[in-house]
């Protein structure tokens, strides 16, 4: 699943925008951010917004050097325990590292085993070798329901078996990750989500309330 565009409310789309563009070295047009084959659009809140959650796919041969270029770039978090890069196996067969971004959002650098390891580039990491966005937090007060409903709708599968207030659905290229709204996010386990996901009514569109749309393409 390729998640293309993404229509992000922020406190101040302009200072979000730069942190795009400055931090993780990224090309804007217009108020929009580019990422691969993925596009964010920054868009000026009509609410508070709290933190949410977004994933970009590197090459995993280039997973190390994305490492470091992001720590010197932003504030990396990590878990209880001090970690700062994660490994998971399983049907995920990923590394990730985590860092902060605007309005609290928790963002991830994640290479997926899985994903075909293009030549993005060597030495130095820089931001033009991000492949996409390949993860967005959908919270929900009833994942169950959100998780059939995507389904329904719009034909996106679970990644990997559910856990309790946990889905993963699609693959390796795009990913929803759909959480109870009462999770806090990983790794910190700080942030809480400010919105959740109703699902959705008939039709082909999936909307929450801090303004998140999902259409199919």
């Amino acid at each position: 699943m390729h998640l293309r565009h993404l229509l992000l409310p922020c406190l101040d789309p302009d200072l979000s925008l730069r942190f795009y563009r400055e931090v993780l070295q990224l090309p804007q047009h217009g108020n929009s951010i580019r990422i691969g084959w993925s596009s964010l659009e920054c868009v000026q809140a009509q609410q508070p917004v709290g933190s949410v959650h977004l994933a970009f796919n590197v090459a995993p041969s280039r997973f190390d050097a994305a490492a470091q270029w992001i720590g010197a770039r932003s504030k990396l978090l990590a878990d209880p325990h001090g970690r700062r890069q994660f490994q998971l196996d399983g049907v995920w067969q990923s590394q990730s590292v985590y860092f902060a971004g605007p309005d609290g959002a928790v963002l991830e650098l994640i290479a997926r085993r899985a994903v075909q390891d293009v030549a993005t580039g060597d030495g130095a990491f820089h931001g033009d070798e991000l492949l996409c966005v390949s993860e967005i937090g959908l919270p929900s007060n009833d994942v169950a329901v959100v998780t059939s409903s995507v389904a329904h709708h719009f034909g996106v599968r679970p990644f990997a078996p559910a856990l309790e207030g946990f889905a993963a659905l699609g693959d390796d290229d795009g990913l929803l990750i759909v959480v109870d709204q009462a999770r806090r996010w990983f790794p910190q386990q700080r942030q809480l989500p400010w919105v959740s996901v109703d699902a959705p009514q008939p039709g082909l569109r999936l909307r929450d309330a801090q303004g998140w749309e999902l259409l199919a393409a």
